[in-house]
Protein backbone atom coordinates (compact mmCIF):
# COMPACT_ATOMS: atom_id res chain seq x y z
CA UNK A 1 0.00 0.00 0.00
CA UNK A 2 1.29 3.45 -0.94
CA UNK A 3 1.14 6.25 1.63
CA UNK A 4 -0.85 9.29 0.36
CA UNK A 5 0.34 12.80 1.24
CA UNK A 6 -0.62 16.35 0.29
CA UNK A 7 2.10 18.02 -1.78
CA UNK A 8 0.48 21.17 -3.17
CA UNK A 9 -2.06 23.82 -2.16
CA UNK A 10 -3.16 27.12 -3.70
CA UNK A 11 -6.07 29.50 -4.12
CA UNK A 12 -7.36 30.94 -7.35
CA UNK A 13 -8.15 34.65 -7.52
CA UNK A 14 -10.49 35.72 -4.72
CA UNK A 15 -13.06 38.45 -4.14
CA UNK A 16 -14.56 39.86 -7.34
CA UNK A 17 -12.78 38.27 -10.29
CA UNK A 18 -15.04 38.61 -13.36
CA UNK A 19 -13.72 35.24 -14.51
CA UNK A 20 -15.57 32.06 -15.42
CA UNK A 21 -15.71 29.09 -13.08
CA UNK A 22 -13.46 27.04 -15.36
CA UNK A 23 -10.92 29.86 -15.58
CA UNK A 24 -10.80 30.01 -11.78
CA UNK A 25 -10.58 26.23 -11.54
CA UNK A 26 -7.67 26.19 -13.97
CA UNK A 27 -5.94 28.89 -11.94
CA UNK A 28 -6.34 26.92 -8.74
CA UNK A 29 -5.15 23.65 -10.27
CA UNK A 30 -2.12 25.08 -12.08
CA UNK A 31 -1.04 27.09 -9.04
CA UNK A 32 -1.33 24.06 -6.74
CA UNK A 33 0.61 21.91 -9.22
CA UNK A 34 3.31 24.58 -9.45
CA UNK A 35 3.44 24.64 -5.65
CA UNK A 36 4.07 20.90 -5.71
CA UNK A 37 6.47 20.92 -8.65
CA UNK A 38 4.16 18.90 -10.89
CA UNK A 39 2.59 19.40 -14.34
CA UNK A 40 -0.97 18.98 -15.60
CA UNK A 41 0.17 15.91 -17.51
CA UNK A 42 1.06 14.28 -14.17
CA UNK A 43 -2.57 14.43 -12.99
CA UNK A 44 -4.56 11.20 -13.31
CA UNK A 45 -7.26 11.86 -10.71
CA UNK A 46 -9.80 14.68 -10.26
CA UNK A 47 -12.31 15.43 -7.52
CA UNK A 48 -14.49 18.51 -7.95
CA UNK A 49 -18.11 19.66 -8.16
CA UNK A 50 -20.40 22.60 -8.99
CA UNK A 51 -19.15 23.16 -12.55
CA UNK A 52 -21.96 21.21 -14.19
CA UNK A 53 -23.82 17.92 -13.86
CA UNK A 54 -20.56 16.35 -15.07
CA UNK A 55 -18.10 18.44 -13.11
CA UNK A 56 -15.09 16.11 -13.09
CA UNK A 57 -15.31 15.38 -16.81
CA UNK A 58 -15.80 19.09 -17.55
CA UNK A 59 -12.63 20.00 -15.69
CA UNK A 60 -10.69 17.09 -17.16
CA UNK A 61 -11.72 18.12 -20.66
CA UNK A 62 -10.79 21.76 -19.97
CA UNK A 63 -7.36 20.71 -18.69
CA UNK A 64 -6.85 18.20 -21.50
CA UNK A 65 -6.37 15.08 -19.38
CA UNK A 66 -8.01 11.66 -19.14
CA UNK A 67 -8.11 10.70 -15.43
CA UNK A 68 -8.19 7.18 -14.02
CA UNK A 69 -10.15 8.37 -10.96
CA UNK A 70 -12.89 10.98 -10.59
CA UNK A 71 -15.34 12.06 -7.91
CA UNK A 72 -18.08 14.68 -8.22
CA UNK A 73 -19.86 14.05 -4.92
CA UNK A 74 -21.98 17.06 -3.99
CA UNK A 75 -22.38 17.30 -0.23
CA UNK A 76 -22.06 21.04 0.14
CA UNK A 77 -19.12 22.53 2.02
CA UNK A 78 -17.95 19.20 3.43
CA UNK A 79 -17.45 17.67 -0.04
CA UNK A 80 -13.76 18.49 -0.14
CA UNK A 81 -12.94 16.84 3.16
CA UNK A 82 -14.84 13.81 1.83
CA UNK A 83 -12.73 13.96 -1.34
CA UNK A 84 -9.59 13.63 0.78
CA UNK A 85 -10.81 10.22 1.97
CA UNK A 86 -11.71 9.09 -1.56
CA UNK A 87 -8.41 10.36 -2.99
CA UNK A 88 -6.48 8.73 -0.15
CA UNK A 89 -7.90 5.32 -1.01
CA UNK A 90 -7.41 5.83 -4.76
CA UNK A 91 -3.73 6.72 -4.32
CA UNK A 92 -3.10 4.11 -1.63
CA UNK A 93 -4.50 1.33 -3.82
CA UNK A 94 -2.53 2.43 -6.87
CA UNK A 95 -5.63 3.31 -8.87
CA UNK A 96 -3.98 6.64 -9.64
CA UNK A 97 -0.89 8.60 -8.63
CA UNK A 98 -1.75 12.31 -8.56
CA UNK A 99 -5.20 13.57 -7.54
CA UNK A 100 -6.32 17.17 -7.78
CA UNK A 101 -9.09 18.21 -5.37
CA UNK A 102 -10.44 21.56 -6.50
CA UNK A 103 -13.33 24.00 -6.42
CA UNK A 104 -14.09 27.48 -7.71
CA UNK A 105 -17.09 29.78 -7.92
CA UNK A 106 -17.71 33.17 -9.51
CA UNK A 107 -20.91 33.76 -7.54
CA UNK A 108 -20.18 37.39 -6.66
CA UNK A 109 -19.13 38.42 -10.17
CA UNK A 110 -22.09 36.54 -11.63
CA UNK A 111 -24.44 37.98 -9.00
CA UNK A 112 -25.82 34.48 -8.46
CA UNK A 113 -25.91 32.04 -5.57
CA UNK A 114 -27.46 29.28 -7.62
CA UNK A 115 -25.88 26.62 -5.42
CA UNK A 116 -28.21 27.71 -2.64
CA UNK A 117 -31.40 26.08 -3.87
CA UNK A 118 -30.05 22.66 -4.70
CA UNK A 119 -31.82 20.90 -1.84
CA UNK A 120 -34.85 22.72 -0.61
CA UNK A 121 -37.32 22.33 -3.50
CA UNK A 122 -36.72 18.67 -4.28
CA UNK A 123 -37.39 16.88 -1.01
CA UNK A 124 -40.61 15.50 0.49
CA UNK A 125 -40.20 17.91 3.42
CA UNK A 126 -40.27 20.96 1.17
CA UNK A 127 -44.08 21.08 1.10
CA UNK A 128 -44.08 21.70 4.84
CA UNK A 129 -41.24 24.23 4.91
CA UNK A 130 -41.35 26.42 1.80
CA UNK A 131 -44.77 27.80 2.70
CA UNK A 132 -43.03 29.79 5.45
CA UNK A 133 -40.56 31.36 3.04
CA UNK A 134 -37.27 30.39 4.71
CA UNK A 135 -34.06 31.79 3.31
CA UNK A 136 -31.96 28.79 2.31
CA UNK A 137 -29.80 27.96 4.16
CA UNK A 138 -29.74 31.03 6.41
CA UNK A 139 -33.10 30.61 8.14
CA UNK A 140 -32.32 27.03 9.07
CA UNK A 141 -29.03 27.96 10.72
CA UNK A 142 -30.90 30.79 12.44
CA UNK A 143 -33.21 28.19 13.97
CA UNK A 144 -30.21 26.34 15.37
CA UNK A 145 -28.76 29.61 16.69
CA UNK A 146 -32.08 30.52 18.34
CA UNK A 147 -32.21 27.13 20.05
CA UNK A 148 -28.64 27.54 21.29
CA UNK A 149 -29.22 31.05 22.62
CA UNK A 150 -32.39 29.89 24.36
CA UNK A 151 -30.53 27.06 26.12
CA UNK A 152 -27.16 28.70 26.81
CA UNK A 153 -27.26 32.07 28.63
CA UNK A 154 -24.10 33.50 27.03
CA UNK A 155 -24.77 32.00 23.61
CA UNK A 156 -25.34 35.31 21.85
CA UNK A 157 -22.08 36.72 23.23
CA UNK A 158 -20.25 33.62 22.03
CA UNK A 159 -21.54 34.04 18.47
CA UNK A 160 -20.28 37.62 18.48
CA UNK A 161 -16.88 36.51 19.78
CA UNK A 162 -16.55 34.04 16.91
CA UNK A 163 -17.13 36.85 14.40
CA UNK A 164 -14.68 39.15 16.20
CA UNK A 165 -12.01 36.43 16.32
CA UNK A 166 -12.38 35.70 12.60
CA UNK A 167 -11.90 39.38 11.78
CA UNK A 168 -8.75 39.57 13.94
CA UNK A 169 -7.23 36.70 11.96
CA UNK A 170 -8.31 38.27 8.65
CA UNK A 171 -6.42 41.44 9.55
CA UNK A 172 -3.25 39.33 9.39
CA UNK A 173 -4.07 37.84 5.97
CA UNK A 174 -3.46 40.07 2.92
CA UNK A 175 -5.66 37.77 0.80
CA UNK A 176 -8.68 38.21 3.08
CA UNK A 177 -11.66 40.06 1.63
CA UNK A 178 -11.92 41.99 4.90
CA UNK A 179 -8.16 42.65 5.06
CA UNK A 180 -7.24 46.18 6.08
CA UNK A 181 -10.55 47.00 7.75
CA UNK A 182 -10.80 47.67 11.45
CA UNK A 183 -11.43 45.15 14.18
CA UNK A 184 -15.05 44.35 14.90
CA UNK A 185 -16.65 45.58 18.10
CA UNK A 186 -19.61 44.19 20.00
CA UNK A 187 -21.48 47.45 19.35
CA UNK A 188 -21.01 47.06 15.59
CA UNK A 189 -22.17 43.46 15.74
CA UNK A 190 -25.29 44.36 17.68
CA UNK A 191 -26.15 47.18 15.27
CA UNK A 192 -25.62 45.10 12.12
CA UNK A 193 -28.68 44.32 10.00
CA UNK A 194 -30.86 41.52 11.31
CA UNK A 195 -31.07 39.01 8.46
CA UNK A 196 -32.87 36.04 10.02
CA UNK A 197 -33.38 36.25 13.76
CA UNK A 198 -31.14 35.96 15.72
CA UNK A 199 -28.44 36.05 13.03
CA UNK A 200 -27.21 39.45 11.90
CA UNK A 201 -25.08 40.31 8.90
CA UNK A 202 -21.92 39.87 10.96
CA UNK A 203 -22.98 36.28 11.78
CA UNK A 204 -23.12 35.36 8.09
CA UNK A 205 -20.36 34.34 5.71
CA UNK A 206 -19.12 36.51 2.89
CA UNK A 207 -20.36 36.15 -0.68
CA UNK A 208 -17.27 36.12 -2.90
CA UNK A 209 -15.68 34.54 -5.93
CA UNK A 210 -12.85 32.17 -5.19
CA UNK A 211 -11.71 28.64 -4.59
CA UNK A 212 -8.58 26.57 -4.59
CA UNK A 213 -6.96 23.18 -5.00
CA UNK A 214 -4.81 20.67 -3.19
CA UNK A 215 -2.69 17.89 -4.69
CA UNK A 216 -2.48 14.38 -3.24
CA UNK A 217 0.15 11.87 -4.34
CA UNK A 218 2.09 9.04 -2.73
CA UNK A 219 5.06 9.50 -0.42
CA UNK A 220 7.48 7.90 -2.91
CA UNK A 221 6.66 10.45 -5.60
CA UNK A 222 6.72 13.20 -2.99
CA UNK A 223 10.42 12.57 -2.31
CA UNK A 224 11.27 14.05 -5.70
CA UNK A 225 9.01 17.10 -5.45
CA UNK A 226 9.90 20.59 -4.28
CA UNK A 227 7.19 21.01 -1.65
CA UNK A 228 7.13 19.79 1.92
CA UNK A 229 4.56 16.95 2.12
CA UNK A 230 1.77 16.98 4.69
CA UNK A 231 0.55 13.69 6.12
CA UNK A 232 -3.10 12.61 6.01
CA UNK A 233 -3.55 11.03 9.44
CA UNK A 234 -7.28 10.56 9.77
CA UNK A 235 -10.68 11.28 8.26
CA UNK A 236 -14.33 10.63 8.98
CA UNK A 237 -17.74 11.72 7.76
CA UNK A 238 -21.41 11.72 8.68
CA UNK A 239 -24.65 12.48 6.84
CA UNK A 240 -27.59 13.14 9.15
CA UNK A 241 -30.44 14.92 7.37
CA UNK A 242 -31.59 16.74 4.28
CA UNK A 243 -33.86 19.33 5.86
CA UNK A 244 -34.65 20.61 9.32
CA UNK A 245 -37.84 18.57 9.37
CA UNK A 246 -35.80 15.43 10.03
CA UNK A 247 -33.15 16.98 12.27
CA UNK A 248 -33.67 15.49 15.73
CA UNK A 249 -31.64 17.96 17.83
CA UNK A 250 -30.64 21.39 16.50
CA UNK A 251 -27.68 21.47 18.89
CA UNK A 252 -26.15 18.15 17.83
CA UNK A 253 -24.52 17.71 14.43
CA UNK A 254 -22.78 14.91 12.56
CA UNK A 255 -19.45 16.45 13.63
CA UNK A 256 -19.61 14.16 16.65
CA UNK A 257 -19.48 11.03 14.50
CA UNK A 258 -17.07 12.32 11.85
CA UNK A 259 -14.72 13.63 14.51
CA UNK A 260 -14.70 10.43 16.53
CA UNK A 261 -13.84 8.40 13.42
CA UNK A 262 -11.08 10.80 12.32
CA UNK A 263 -9.44 11.06 15.75
CA UNK A 264 -9.53 7.30 16.21
CA UNK A 265 -7.89 6.75 12.82
CA UNK A 266 -5.24 9.40 13.49
CA UNK A 267 -4.49 8.10 16.98
CA UNK A 268 -4.27 11.59 18.46
CA UNK A 269 -6.29 13.45 21.07
CA UNK A 270 -8.03 16.82 20.95
CA UNK A 271 -5.37 18.33 23.18
CA UNK A 272 -2.69 17.39 20.63
CA UNK A 273 -4.17 19.62 17.91
CA UNK A 274 -2.32 22.88 17.20
CA UNK A 275 -4.55 24.50 14.56
CA UNK A 276 -8.30 24.14 13.94
CA UNK A 277 -10.00 25.17 10.69
CA UNK A 278 -13.80 24.91 10.97
CA UNK A 279 -16.43 25.69 8.38
CA UNK A 280 -17.97 29.01 9.42
CA UNK A 281 -20.84 29.59 7.04
CA UNK A 282 -22.44 31.20 10.09
CA UNK A 283 -21.15 31.83 13.59
CA UNK A 284 -23.42 29.09 14.93
CA UNK A 285 -21.78 26.56 12.58
CA UNK A 286 -18.44 27.14 14.29
CA UNK A 287 -19.91 26.87 17.78
CA UNK A 288 -21.77 23.63 17.08
CA UNK A 289 -18.71 22.14 15.36
CA UNK A 290 -16.45 22.95 18.32
CA UNK A 291 -18.82 21.05 20.57
CA UNK A 292 -19.47 18.22 18.12
CA UNK A 293 -15.78 17.57 17.58
CA UNK A 294 -15.22 17.34 21.31
CA UNK A 295 -13.14 20.45 21.87
CA UNK A 296 -15.90 21.57 24.24
CA UNK A 297 -18.84 19.74 25.81
CA UNK A 298 -22.43 20.29 24.70
CA UNK A 299 -23.43 23.78 25.83
CA UNK A 300 -19.85 24.56 26.89
CA UNK A 301 -18.68 26.02 23.59
CA UNK A 302 -19.79 29.50 24.59
CA UNK A 303 -17.58 29.63 27.68
CA UNK A 304 -14.81 27.98 25.66
CA UNK A 305 -14.54 30.88 23.17
CA UNK A 306 -15.44 33.83 25.39
CA UNK A 307 -12.03 34.14 27.04
CA UNK A 308 -10.48 35.10 23.69
CA UNK A 309 -8.43 31.92 23.25
CA UNK A 310 -9.41 31.59 19.57
CA UNK A 311 -7.96 34.99 18.59
CA UNK A 312 -4.41 35.54 17.31
CA UNK A 313 -1.99 34.86 20.15
CA UNK A 314 -4.54 32.70 21.96
CA UNK A 315 -4.11 29.11 23.06
CA UNK A 316 -6.61 27.71 20.54
CA UNK A 317 -5.87 29.07 17.03
CA UNK A 318 -9.17 28.89 15.13
CA UNK A 319 -9.84 29.76 11.48
CA UNK A 320 -6.46 31.35 11.11
CA UNK A 321 -7.03 32.81 7.63
CA UNK A 322 -10.13 34.75 8.72
CA UNK A 323 -12.59 32.03 7.75
CA UNK A 324 -15.69 32.27 5.64
CA UNK A 325 -16.78 35.18 7.81
CA UNK A 326 -13.90 37.53 6.93
CA UNK A 327 -11.52 35.87 4.42
CA UNK A 328 -13.48 34.29 1.56
CA UNK A 329 -16.62 32.27 1.00
CA UNK A 330 -17.27 31.21 -2.60
CA UNK A 331 -20.40 29.13 -1.88
CA UNK A 332 -18.52 26.02 -0.76
CA UNK A 333 -15.64 26.77 1.58
CA UNK A 334 -14.29 23.31 2.40
CA UNK A 335 -11.30 23.38 0.03
CA UNK A 336 -10.01 26.56 1.66
CA UNK A 337 -10.04 24.91 5.10
CA UNK A 338 -7.63 22.30 3.76
CA UNK A 339 -5.39 24.87 2.07
CA UNK A 340 -4.98 26.88 5.27
CA UNK A 341 -4.31 23.76 7.34
CA UNK A 342 -1.61 22.67 4.87
CA UNK A 343 0.03 26.09 4.89
CA UNK A 344 0.03 26.29 8.67
CA UNK A 345 1.71 22.87 8.91
CA UNK A 346 4.31 23.94 6.34
CA UNK A 347 4.98 27.19 8.22
CA UNK A 348 3.99 29.44 5.31
CA UNK A 349 1.46 31.81 6.88
CA UNK A 350 3.56 34.85 7.73
CA UNK A 351 2.06 37.12 10.36
CA UNK A 352 -0.70 34.64 11.16
CA UNK A 353 1.58 31.62 11.46
CA UNK A 354 0.93 29.45 14.51
CA UNK A 355 4.28 28.62 16.11
CA UNK A 356 5.38 24.97 15.93
CA UNK A 357 2.16 23.79 14.29
CA UNK A 358 2.39 20.00 13.92
CA UNK A 359 -1.24 18.81 13.85
CA UNK A 360 -4.28 20.43 12.24
CA UNK A 361 -7.98 19.70 11.91
CA UNK A 362 -10.01 20.76 8.86
CA UNK A 363 -13.73 20.22 9.31
CA UNK A 364 -16.38 20.86 6.67
CA UNK A 365 -20.13 21.26 7.04
CA UNK A 366 -22.62 21.03 4.17
CA UNK A 367 -26.29 21.65 3.51
CA UNK A 368 -28.28 22.66 6.59
CA UNK A 369 -26.11 20.91 9.16
CA UNK A 370 -26.65 17.92 6.87
CA UNK A 371 -23.16 16.62 6.16
CA UNK A 372 -20.00 16.74 8.23
CA UNK A 373 -16.48 15.62 7.31
CA UNK A 374 -13.32 15.83 9.37
CA UNK A 375 -9.70 15.55 8.24
CA UNK A 376 -6.64 15.46 10.52
CA UNK A 377 -3.32 16.44 8.97
CA UNK A 378 0.24 16.28 10.29
CA UNK A 379 3.49 18.09 9.49
CA UNK A 380 6.50 16.16 8.24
Amino acid sequence: MKTPVIVGAAECDLGVTNKSILELQAQAVTRALADAGLKISDVDGIATNAISRFSASSLADYLGIEPKFTDSTFAGGSSFEMYVARAYHAVASGQCNVVVISFASNQRSAKSRSLGGVVEHHTPEAQFETAYGPLFPLSYYAMAAQRYIHDVPNGRAALSEIAISAREWALLNPKAYRYGTASLTVAELESADLISSPLRASDCCLVTDGGGAIIITNSEMAKNLKSKPVSILGFGESTTNTSMTTHRDLRVTGAKQSGEIAFAMAGVSRSDIDVVELYDSFTITTLLSLEGLGFAGKGEGADFVLDGKTRPGGTFPLNTNGGGLSYCHPGQYGILLLIEAVRQLRGECGDRQVANAKLAVAHGTGGILSTNATVILGAN
